[in-house]
């Protein structure tokens, strides 16, 4: 099933949030000239992200929006860098909240990103997307144990690596579904990304 985000063009565009989303992906639109063979030189491509802000910010105009997103919903997905969520989902600046992390998956902290979206700046749908050819589909708790290993401490956090995409979808939906952190948890809706069409498949949570 595709999803597709409705059309805002009305009034209620006078107060959108300012969303940073950093796209990591190799360089489609030739923002970044393409490196040259051989060793990378410590700090360059932290230089060279500062390089494009100035260019940014040498024509960047206040948008006067403040914090709380146009849509009122909260996107939780995969920090993959082959997933460009404004564009696949058809968002513009100020539109929602975007939360990323390792698979997408709902941990503590994004239960807790996601009460203070609903809490203090009044988003109420949540929509979570996995996707395709994940990495974590190749790891296992056993991480920790190598982490562990090697620096002598365990992490105090799961890997929450998975097999099955579409159950950890389900998973997900049913961590937010019952936090008794979270206002609304009526508008709650997974997806698995396809990577290679692009396509959102929804999950049903059942």
């Amino acid at each position: 099933m595709t999803f597709f985000v409705p059309s805002h063009s009305g009034p209620e565009r006078s107060a959108p949030t300012t969303v940073i989303v950093m796209s990591t992906s190799a360089s489609p639109t030739g923002r970044f000239p393409a490196e040259p063979s051989g060793d990378i030189a410590a700090g360059t491509v932290t230089d060279r992200l500062v390089e494009a802000n100035q260019t940014y910010a040498s024509g960047f105009t206040d948008p006067g929006m403040d914090a709380r997103p146009v849509l009122g919903v909260a996107v939780v997905a995969c920090m993959d860098a082959r997933i460009d969520l404004h564009d696949a989902l058809g968002l513009e600046l100020g539109d929602c909240h975007t939360i990323r992390n390792a698979g997408g998956v709902v941990t503590d902290d994004v239960i807790r990103s996601l009460t203070i979206s609903q809490r203090a700046l009044g988003t109420r749908s949540v929509v979570l997307i996995h996707h395709t050819s994940c990495g974590l589909e190749s790891l296992t708790e056993e991480f920790r144990h190598e982490l562990e290993l090697e620096v002598g401490q365990r992490p105090s956090w799961a890997v929450e690596a998975f097999r099955d995409v579409d159950q950890d979808v389900r998973q997900s939906m049913q961590r937010v579904r019952t936090s008794p952190f979270l206002l609304h948890t009526d508008d709650v809706r997974g997806f698995v990304f396809e990577v290679t069409t692009g396509l959102l498949r929804e999950i049903d949570p059942a």
